[in-house]
């Protein structure tokens, strides 16, 4: 079932300055007085599209200030592929563009702007110190885990990160080599039955965030790559068939994701 609160938002497209750059981003937050944790969201492949909004505003609407930065803004400024009735997902052309934009992006630049992104933050006044997370899916969910090793980010949930083990975008050493620079806690998610992130890979994972006793908790379930995407199908009906979402996994995962944040955040 849906966890959700009654609270009030305010959503609006703001620039996330980074030198020369101006970053794209979606923020959500409560209308409410007061200072509140803050959550980034780093989405799939597919950019800021309608299902990111609406985890956005979902986040926000637990009393969280969210914000999703353009991870594509060096790259194709504006990007983004929508779910469509028509093809249950997303369409070839979509997901040929955002692979190819994908397999453009730099190590250092998308740690660059999660650095610009939290900074951001910092300036608005309605963020709690210290109180900085982070959630994303598939190539978002590399990004959390790199997100995560900054000494800002109190607390990861990284859902199918794909490639963890063997890349870093450019880097010769892999993110996961960076395993031990993680300070706050990260909660990991992983579909059994993922044909893009294998068990060995995310049983790599669980065994070097043990070695370097980073606190965590790492979830699997009976379900392949992907299976939060349709989370919002009791929003857009078509969903319901979407390949991908798994209906036992997909809410035990956010209610634990919640349990992340309120106990971090």
């Amino acid at each position: 079932m849906l966890e959700t609160t009654n609270i009030e938002i305010n959503t609006s497209y703001v620039k996330v300055p980074n030198d020369d750059l101006e970053i794209d981003a979606y923020l959500a937050q409560p209308a409410q007085k007061g200072t509140f944790g803050a959550v980034i969201v780093f989405p799939e492949i597919f950019g800021i599209n309608r299902n990111i909004r609406d985890i956005i505003e979902l986040i926000a609407k637990q009393g969280y200030v969210a914000i999703a930065p353009a991870m594509y803004q060096r790259i194709a400024p504006g990007f983004e592929a929508d779910f469509s009735a028509e093809d249950v997902g997303f369409s070839p052309e979509s997901y040929r563009l955002g692979l190819e934009y994908y397999q453009q992006v730099k190590y250092q630049e998308i740690f660059s702007d999660i650095q610009a992104t939290i900074t951001y933050l910092k300036t608005l006044p309605n963020v709690k110190d210290n109180a900085i997370g982070v959630i994303g899916f598939c190539f978002g969910g590399h990004v959390a885990y790199m997100a995560a090793t900054l000494p800002d980010i109190k607390a990861t949930a990284s859902f199918y990160g794909g490639g963890i083990t063997t890349s870093s975008y450019g880097e010769e050493t892999p993110t996961i080599n960076r395993t031990s620079e993680i300070e706050g806690t990260i909660y990991a998610f992983f579909g059994t039955r993922d044909t893009l992130v294998s068990h060995e890979e995310n049983e790599q994972i669980e065994a070097e965030l043990k070695k370097h006793q980073i606190n965590h908790c790492i979830f699997r379930y009976d379900a392949g790559h992907g299976f939060f995407a349709g989370f919002f199908k009791d929003k857009y009906p078509f969903m319901e068939q979407h390949p991908s979402y798994n209906p036992e996994a997909a809410p035990d995962a956010w209610k634990h994701v919640l349990e992340l944040f309120k106990n971090h955040l």
